[in-house]
């Protein structure tokens, strides 16, 4: 099993390294996994509303509603949600878990691991190999908290849940990153709504709901091991427009309306991969994410001809596990896919 704890130093750039970097105001982005450039229009006005109330700081009333929110949504209780600045401050949070080592499963969304590095927790890369299921995956035994993304960012397999399940133990932690998990019809293979004493399921809000800008999330668990996650954060960790956004999705009709931008998704995705692999392109299935894993002979060169012609693209070689060669675009409606198959015609492989 690839191990490299003894291995202290890391490349901190290529951890960091995020799909914004690469999608400049303009260009038609396949980098960020974001669903449109704004909230749509009802959550726009809602949070319109609230802007008059911002000269007072956030009640404990606006913190409770939106935790109230996020519980019913998935019959949890109130004590079982912790609202955050956006998974990526949940993931931050993680040392304060005491962790001895850490097992993070890879391909995968790279800030758990940077923030554990960063507070000195020794970590161990699993490195799934094609397809990249977690069937035979080797985890250490004495590896306290495993670190999971469910469906994965950048491969887009989604893991059974079984398979999940699988890898809890006795004195272990599991993290499972639902960050995109309400962009699968039915959030098949979701453990969102089920109580265990021993997993976090952090859950983001950023990516259907387009508030990358406003910074939304939140992690459910057991009370006890939230209150550790808690320990030590300011007062005021969330702002007014951010628990009323959360509040805001969290309800019976905007989870309805992400339902339907998920089956959207799906039919974009299902139209998308045979257009790229006409042109050549190596489209790892099954994917079930809003966004896709390629290979493609030279990934960088063919990356930087497409930002030439105006397209954003996700390197794919700053994921660990992931060779040269790879690149991740998100799924984007027909018209955008257009632009981008026609770029590849033209710049060639």
């Amino acid at each position: 099993m690839p191990d490299d704890t003894d291995f202290p130093d890391f490349d901190h750039a290529r951890l960091r390294h995020h799909g914004d970097v690469d999608a400049r105001p303009g260009m038609v982005d396949f980098a960020v996994n974001v669903q449109g450039s704004a909230p749509p229009r009802w959550l726009r006005e809602r949070l319109a509303g609230r802007l008059g109330e911002l000269g007072r700081y956030p009640g404990d009333a606006d913190e409770r509603a939106a935790r109230e929110a996020v519980a019913a949504r998935h019959g949890r209780s109130v004590d079982e949600v912790l609202l955050l600045a956006g998974v990526a401050e949940g993931f931050a949070m993680l040392p304060r878990l005491g962790t001895r080592l850490a097992a993070v499963i890879h391909p995968s969304f790279t800030e758990p691991e940077l923030a554990l590095r960063e507070a000195g927790v020794p970590v161990a890369r699993v490195l799934l190999e094609p397809p990249y299921r977690l069937d035979g995956a080797v985890v250490p035994e004495d590896a306290d908290l495993v670190v999971i993304g469910n469906p994965t960012n950048p491969t887009s397999v989604l893991h059974p849940a079984d398979s999940i399940r699988a890898l809890r133990r006795p004195g272990r932690i599991v993290v499972v990153d639902e960050a995109f998990a309400d962009a699968v019809p039915g959030e098949l293979e979701s453990i969102a709504g089920e109580h265990y004493p021993d997993v976090l399921v952090f859950r983001s809000l950023t990516k259907t709901w387009a508030l990358a800008g406003l910074r939304c999330g939140y992690v459910l668990g057991a009370p006890e091991v939230l209150a550790r996650l808690n320990h030590g954060r300011p007062h005021w960790p969330l702002g007014t427009l951010q628990l009323e956004a959360i509040a805001a999705v969290s309800e019976p009709a905007a989870v309805a309306e992400a339902q339907r931008k998920a089956e959207a998704i799906a039919a974009d995705r299902t139209a998308m991969i045979p257009r790229l692999r006409e042109l050549g392109v190596e489209v790892h299935e099954p994917a079930a994410g809003p966004f896709l894993l390629l290979r493609v002979p030279d990934a960088e060169l063919l990356r930087k001809r497409l930002a030439d012609k105006g397209i954003a693209v996700r390197r794919g070689d700053t994921f660990p596990g992931l060779e040269t060669g790879y690149l991740r675009v998100a799924v984007r409606p027909a018209e955008a896919v257009d632009r981008l198959v026609a770029a590849i015609r033209d710049v060639g492989l």
